[in-house]
């Protein structure tokens, strides 16, 4: 029998399935806006129309038949500054900046700060063009506060992708990233995935031509590694994850998949992505990677080494996992 019961307030709450548990939908949406989209007790228990207290069980719940995983990585055997170090040298980076050690939930918060260090001393004056790609990392990044570069020109790395999550809309962190630092927005008017005749015709445009000069141009970027594609929760729909080529990919920048060195793998349809290529890529002075997490490992090792970023932003739990899956290499 399906039954309901008051919360604290008097108020129903969603009906509870024969176990006495919440239905399995309602947790995993709660589980979902708090670990995944940053949202707080307070607003989840105003979207589904219940109290603080029940999205607490909801969470609770979710934990409890293991939808959510939580990991407490092992202390860090160095000092930040000598972890950092060592990373940068095994990586053979020019550096690597670590965070504090956060929840998955609020990993954004940590990140932010030492995201807008790395911008501030990346000496990019009025004029200068600042990349960033899209992903969830840098969305949440685009939502916070980060240093003034005014006169700074912000263009996407990769063009628009009709996809509902919000860290998939370029143009729309485009525009928050440069409202945040005070720049000047330049948009990206093509989808990532293109037909072959429109793909041809945005060659022949001289409007898409001096955007790509922005790729040309650019003095800095920062983007997010995502993990392989087989490990994603979420990736673009035009990504072939069934192909066999993808299955040796450990990660991509900007929807460029690479493999274990580094080296991009291509697959049917990807000569018409529109994103800034990997030999573009490499002539941006400072190249910022921020990524966190035991699935982005690979794709950590493997971006350094195909030279696709020469600073990382990550936390001192990843840094250490990393120096591990190094060690175990050698």
């Amino acid at each position: 029998m399906v039954e309901s019961r008051p919360d604290e307030q008097g108020r129903t709450t969603q009906p509870l399935d024969g176990t006495g548990r919440f239905p399995l939908p309602l947790v995993h949406t709660a589980a979902t806006l708090y670990y995944l989209q940053d949202a707080t007790q307070a607003e989840i228990a105003q979207r589904l129309g219940t109290s603080r207290a029940t999205v607490s069980r909801l969470l609770r719940d979710a934990r409890e038949r293991g939808l959510v995983r939580i990991e407490v990585p092992p202390l860090p055997e160095h000092e930040p500054a000598e972890l950092a170090g060592r990373l940068a040298r095994a990586l053979r980076l020019e550096q690597v900046r670590l965070s504090a050690e956060a929840a998955p939930a609020h990993v954004a918060e940590a990140v932010s700060p030492v995201v807008g260090r790395a911008l501030s001393e990346a000496g990019l004056r009025a004029g200068d063009v600042l990349l960033v790609s899209s992903g969830r990392t840098v969305y949440e990044i685009a939502r916070r506060s980060l240093p003034e570069l005014p006169g700074v020109l912000v263009a996407p790395v990769v063009g628009g992708q009709d996809e509902a999550e919000p860290w998939y809309q370029t143009n729309e962190i485009t525009r928050r990233v440069a409202a945040a630092v005070g720049g000047v927005p330049r948009f990206l008017y093509a989808p990532a995935f293109p037909g072959r005749e429109l793909r041809a015709s945005l060659d022949a445009d001289p409007v898409f031509q001096r955007f790509v000069e922005l790729w040309r141009t650019a003095r800095c970027v920062v983007t997010g590694i995502g993990a392989p594609p087989l490990q994603r929760d979420s990736i673009p729909s035009f990504v072939p994850t069934v192909e066999t080529a993808l299955r040796d990919s450990v990660g991509d920048i900007a929807t460029r998949f690479y493999d274990a060195s580094g080296r991009e793998i291509p697959y049917d349809g990807s000569d018409r992505v529109v994103a800034i290529p990997f030999e573009a890529l490499h002539r941006v002075p400072t190249r910022i990677a921020v990524a966190h997490g035991a699935e982005k490992v690979p794709g950590i090792v493997a971006g350094a080494r195909g030279g696709h970023f020469n600073q990382l932003i990550t936390d001192p739990g990843t840094a250490t996992r990393v120096l591990a899956a190094l060690q175990e290499e050698s």
